[in-house]
């Protein structure tokens, strides 16, 4: 169901009877006396909380340590003191105080989700996740959320056309596919994040997907071969949790949970921030999307920011890709905005951008509560905008095709890419140990290296996947010059770290070596070496279940630069 015909609860007017109290830093319903009752019940304290007043008093309720602002006088009866309600001027203290912040940013080229709870208590949280939309996906992802382990959410902006005021934009009938979808990576210190785009029009293969009925039946919705990765939503019957299983048979990553809005969104969420800032290089004026803007900063914002993230005319080669690369210069502006303590600190803004939010917003059960959003959004909070990085799957033109419509992964570039994100690397290089560690390589290579040619060593498996040996000798040999080296199967036991022993004399060679894998320097190990079929004095390598694959470095200082197209969320960049 789309975000425009779904219940919302909307007789709660947050602004109108939600006022802070000053004792608490806290928000509570208050209605004057001739303002309608809210059907929403009001929470009953334990009756050692309610003071001592006799049964049927009228006694205010006490919680202990905490004193209540008496309620609102009858009509003419001025109270003692003004109530900070919304027409009173709050002090700027008690607006920063103690009011509970949360922001969970993310989205695409139709939606991006925006959670902002300003504390507001049980039943004002109660009321938004009544406005949240659920789907069960089984087993395509998680659980339950962790707050102790790096995260993938899968973000999927649809283009359905359901809602008011999207009937301009054709196709009313679409059944609303993965139009922009961003499987967003939380590393699980917090200290980076990686919001991979994956281009709607990639070839994949979508697997066969379980879905619940609307009757509550299961069905499984037969998979299809060679297809645009799009279809994974919609298509055939094709929920959310499709598009999970899907981007996990195309990556290797296992999306956790999604978050999924259309449209109305955009609309919604950037009128609730009071519009975002965006850069063009040379002027606008779109004739398909509508969009017209000088060159230079503006400010966009409800059907403009739409227009801003759906054109494609405008910008580079005029396809996807671009496109995609203007919708990650647009959600690091937001990122910008929603970082600044104008909207941080602001309650008033905050509970419009709640409200907006969860009625822009569906999402998999096991995270389809205000209380697990909430911390989604504080985990998300701890990521400093300069570690955020936004990067797309790497793809070159489907060679198949004369007319190029479509791409394909590049392979040789996106194994890199995935196996950084599975294995919670960071593309920013912020990880403490990952700087202990460059210091460490730096010190151990001090000196002189030899030529590859003259690297003899012979590689054993110590933990790493079945294959890796074999793998790592090909591409030693074929592409890094690494001839003199050899397979010499399974180590005698396993080993989390991968090493490499080599004899004093053979410094030279290791140097070589580690700087090729990106060996760390607590990973070379002065000692002996062994002799080669040919009787030569040869070194080590153990690949340990750290190892990341063939050719990908092992230090993730120089895992971190992959030769891909990427941004970070802190700098400003103008779309071209």
């Amino acid at each position: 169901m789309d975000a425009q015909g779904r219940g919302r609860g909307d007789d709660i007017d947050p602004a109108d009877q939600w006022v802070l109290n000053p004792n608490t830093g806290e928000y509570e319903l208050r209605l004057s006396p001739s303002a309608p009752q809210s059907s929403v019940p009001r929470p009953r304290r334990p009756a050692a909380e309610t003071g001592t007043g006799a049964p049927g008093s009228r006694t205010s309720p006490k919680a202990p340590g905490r004193d209540i602002p008496p309620q609102r006088g009858r009509r003419g009866v001025p109270p003692e003191e003004p109530l900070p309600g919304r027409r009173g001027r709050r002090p700027a203290k008690q607006q920063q105080s103690k009011a509970k912040k949360a922001v969970l940013w993310t989205g695409g080229t139709m939606a991006f989700v925006l959670v902002a709870a300003a504390g507001a208590g049980y039943l004002y949280l109660k009321h938004l996740e009544g406005n949240v939309a659920t789907t069960d996906v089984g087993d395509a992802g998680a659980s339950n959320f962790s707050k102790d382990e790096a995260f993938n959410i899968l973000i999927i902006g649809t283009d359905k056309r359901t809602g008011e005021g999207n009937e301009s934009y054709g196709d009313s009938g679409n059944v609303g596919h993965a139009d922009t979808t961003i499987l967003l990576h939380v590393s699980k210190d917090r200290s980076n994040a990686t919001a991979l785009s994956i281009p709607r029009d990639l070839i994949v293969d979508i697997p066969d997907c379980p879905t619940t009925q609307e009757d509550g039946t299961e069905t499984v919705i037969p998979g299809s071969q060679g297809v645009r990765f799009n279809a994974s939503l919609g298509e055939s019957g094709r929920d959310a949790g499709c598009t999970m299983r899907t981007v996990k048979a195309a990556t290797g990553i296992q999306p956790n949970h999604f978050m999924m809005a259309d449209f109305n969104a955009v609309k919604t969420l950037t009128t609730a921030v009071d519009g975002v800032e965006v850069c063009v290089e040379d002027a606008v004026n779109d004739k398909q999307s509508k969009l017209v803007l000088p060159a230079g900063e503006s400010k966009v914002e409800g059907e403009q920011a739409l227009a801003f993230l759906r054109t494609r005319k405008s910008f580079g080669n005029s396809g996807d890709l671009d496109r995609i690369k203007v919708q990650q210069q647009f959600l690091g502006s937001l990122m910008r905005k929603m970082s600044s303590g104008n909207t941080l600190t602001n309650p008033a803004k905050l509970l419009k951008l709640a409200e907006a939010a969860t009625k822009a917003l569906t999402v998999d059960e096991p995270i389809g509560n205000v209380n697990t959003l909430k911390d989604i959004a504080l985990e998300l909070k701890k990521v400093p905008t300069k570690n955020i990085t936004f990067t797309t799957v790497p793809v070159k033109d489907n060679p198949t095709e004369v007319v190029k419509a479509t791409v394909v992964v590049d392979e040789t570039k996106a194994p890199q890419v995935f196996d950084m994100i599975t294995n919670d690397i960071s593309f920013t290089e912020v990880k403490a140990q990952e700087k202990k560690e460059k210091a460490e390589v730096a010190a151990r290579l001090k000196g002189t290296k030899a030529d590859a040619s003259e690297v003899r060593v012979r590689i054993l498996n110590g933990g790493a996947a079945a294959g890796s040996a074999q793998a790592e000798l090909a591409y030693l040999q074929t592409e890094a010059g690494v001839t003199k080296s050899e397979n010499a199967g399974n180590a005698e036991a396993t080993q989390a770290k991968t090493t490499l022993e080599y004899a004093p004399d053979q410094a030279d060679q290791a140097r070589r070596l580690a700087e090729i894998m990106g060996l760390s320097g607590s990973a070379m190990k002065p000692g002996q070496s062994v002799d080669n079929a040919q009787g030569l004095p040869t070194m080590t390598l153990i690949l340990g279940k750290d190892f990341k694959g063939a050719g990908v470095k092992l230090n993730s200082a120089s895992a971190a630069t992959p030769d891909v197209d990427k941004s970070t969320a802190d700098k400003v960049q103008c779309a071209s």
